[in-house]
Parts: C-alpha cells; sequence; structure tokens
C-alpha cells in the first residue's frame, strides 16, 4: 500500500503497547492501529477492546502475516527486540523498535543489516528527541541561544518499572542505566549534533531493590563528546515521589532547565487520594504534581506520526536503528567503566558479552 493511512500492528499489550496505541489514536491522520498481538491470554484482547483495535493475536508471527499490516512496532521485554525485529523485517513490513534497541552490539548489527537488506526501516523509538520542550531547547540551542554548548545534562528518575521482567537482568539486560541511561545518552548525542562518544565514565550501584534483581538502581554517567561536549546523564530506580525527568543545558552564552514535568503540572494537595497523577506516583495522598496531556508531553504521539510519515516518505527518519547502537555501545562502555571503575574509551567492543550488565558484574553466567 502506497497511500491512506499507515496500517500497524503492536507486538505487547502492557505499558508500552499501551502507549503506542494510545499516542496513534492522539495523532490519527497518518497511521491507524489494525492489529494487537500478546502470547498471554486476554491481555491483547482488552487493549484491542480499549482501544476498538479490530484484530487480536496469541502469536506475532501470525499477525504478521496479515498483508496490509505495513508497520509494526515491539513494546516487549529487550531480549526478544532482535528476534521479532529480523522475522518483521524478513515479513516485508517496517519496523519500530522500542528502547533499547537490542541486547548485545552484535544483535544491532544483524538487526540494522537485515532492515536494510530486506528494504524496510528500522526506526528507534527514543522519545526524548519528539517531546515538544526539549525540541524547543533544541530548536533554542540550534539557533545560537546558548552559544557554544559544553554541558548537558539529563536526568530521569522514579521507584522502579512497571513489569516485573525488569528486574530480571536476563530478559532485560541491565538494570536502570539499562532501561533508562538509554534516553539520557540518546538524549545527550542528539543534542551535541551527533558528535561522536569519545568515552564514557559511570558509577552505578543497587541501593535499594536489592531484594529483587541483580541490577543497578542507580546510576551516574558522563559522556565525553568529539566536539568538547560533555553529558551527564542520571538514573534512579530508587528515587521516591514518581516520576522525575528533566534537562540542564549549559553554553558559553546562556543556560536552560528545561523540566519535563514541572511545567505542565498542577500542584495539588489532597487528604484523600485520587486516581492518577502521574507515571510511576504511588500515592496521590497529601501533595502530588498530575499531569495532563501526559503522553503529549511526553512526546510520544510526535514520534509515531513522524514514524509513520517515514514510511510514507514524507520525512527523514529522524531517530534509526544506527542511533540505537550508538547507544549500545555506550551503554557497554558505561557498565565496563563502572566495573572497572575507569574511564572506557570508544571505540568499545568486548568480545563475548551476553548482557551488557555483565561487564560490570563481571560474568556471563
Amino acid at each position: 500500500m502506497s497511500n491512506g493511512k499507515v496500517r500497524v500492528g503492536i507486538v505487547g499489550s502492557q505499558f508500552q503497547g499501551d502507549i503506542h496505541a494510545a499516542s496513534f489514536q492522539i495523532m490519527l491522520e497518518e497511521a491507524e492501529v489494525v492489529a494487537v498481538c500478546s502470547p498471554t491470554p486476554g491481555h491483547a484482547a482488552e487493549l484491542a477492546r480499549r482501544y476498538g483495535i479490530p484484530r487480536v493475536f496469541l502469536d506475532y508471527k501470525e499477525m504478521l502475516r496479515e498483508k496490509d499490516i505495513e508497520m509494526v512496532t515491539i513494546a516487549a521485554p529487550n531480549a526478544l527486540h532482535c528476534g521479532m525485529t529480523l522475522d518483521i523485517a524478513r515479513a516485508g513490513k517496517h519496523v519500530v523498535c522500542e528502547k533499547p534497541l537490542c541486547m548485545t552490539l552484535d544483535e544491532a548489527d544483524q538487526m540494522i543489516d537485515v532492515c536494510r537488506r530486506a528494504g524496510v526501516l528500522l526506526l528507534y523509538a527514543e522519545e526524548l528527541l519528539f517531546t515538544p520542550k526539549y525540541v524547543k531547547a533544541k530548536e533554542m540551542a540550534d539557533h545560537g541561544a546558548f552559544g557554544k554548548l559544553y554541558l548537558v545534562k539529563q536526568s530521569e528518575k522514579h521507584f522502579g518499572p512497571h513489569s516485573p521482567w525488569f528486574w530480571d537482568v536476563s530478559r532485560s539486560g541491565g538494570g536502570v542505566f539499562m532501561d533508562m541511561g538509554c534516553h539520557g545518552i540518546a538524549f545527550c548525542y542528539w543534542f551535541f549534533g551527533r558528535s561522536p562518544i569519545k568515552s564514557v565514565t559511570c558509577h552505578m550501584g543497587t541501593y535499594v531493590h536489592g531484594a529483587k534483581t541483580r541490577g543497578e538502581d542507580d546510576s551516574i554517567c558522563v559522556l565525553e563528546f568529539a566536539n568538547g561536549g560533555v553529558g551527564l546523564v542520571e538514573n534512579s530506580w530508587a528515587k521516591r515521589g514518581g516520576m522525575d525527568d528533566r534537562t540542564e543545558i549549559y553554553g558559553e552564552g546562556g543556560v536552560s532547565y528545561p523540566n519535563l514535568h514541572m511545567g505542565n503540572a498542577m500542584p495539588t494537595y489532597s487528604e484523600y487520594g485520587y486516581g492518577y497523577a502521574v507515571e510511576k506516583a504511588p500515592s496521590t495522598k497529601g501533595w502530588s504534581y498530575p499531569v495532563f496531556d501526559e503522553l503529549w508531553n511526553y512526546g510520544s504521539p510526535h514520534e509515531m506520526r513522524h514514524f509513520a510519515r517515514c514510511v510514507r516518505g514524507k520525512e527523514q527518519p529522524q531517530s534509526t536503528g544506527e542511533d540505537g547502537r550508538v547507544v549500545m555501545e555506550a551503554l557497554y562502555a558505561g557498565y565496563a567503566s563502572a566495573g572497572q571503575g575507569r574511564k572506557i574509551e570508544l571505540p568499545f567492543r568486548p568480545e563475548g558479552v551476553k548482557r551488557p550488565i555483565d561487564l560490570w558484574l563481571g560474568t556471563s553466567a
């Protein structure tokens, strides 16, 4: 099909799958979701009911046989990203893969190669590149508002992920650095105009959630770029009180502090509590900060609209498999840095890595 709305299938029906479905409905002029798949009975059917999706599958390979589906989004555990991408590409459908791209650099290279040979797009779902407030900051920087940039900080912190599989490093590949550090790495790389990353220095530890995971629940990462810029990426699963997502932009001629939530929230006090305030908020009693138009502010609808327009050739991809690979290499280097207690120079490609976190844990088991 070469005109009309892009017809989309979603693999996954929990938190991220719900975001994909909702995002396509918020900005619905370019694409429509026609199918959803989940191996857990009832999950896909429930998502389909909420969003009026006409087709439901338990096996994503069956969904790939639907000839009218042109693009498939992957909202599944990290360990499944590579195999699913290869199957989707070989079925002749464009791929939107959630972050992080995969588990290893070997997988990243295979995904990029197979999609290229199949003639389909491999689109990397990094919503911070589409978040309206952060896009505005990037536009200001590109127009010289801050002069020469020297430091970009990106911080995302909360008390832990939604789904149990994130705690299992065999399925996730790592802890909070793998889960959310990938956001900050991609953001700083993008903000510095995709200047190559020269080195990575990282510290991490497990301070709160050691009973449920071998993964780190807090990390600090310093990225040095070829253009002289420095990125500081802070992430935590140990921070109570709900989601905190913010950036700081420093240049020789100015500064900006884009806070994703505080400019889009309503400070609220309640003795009794209420329904939903913001992602990861555990309670709404006392002071809370309910947000409005949450997905819009995160940039997810803009991201999915962009990807659909890329399928139609209306726009050039802003976030690709190659970008995801850059992030994977930095994740490798970050875990190695924390494990060895030193700066890691790039390029960096150790052999025999099964999961990035093994470079910190010192094991391949």
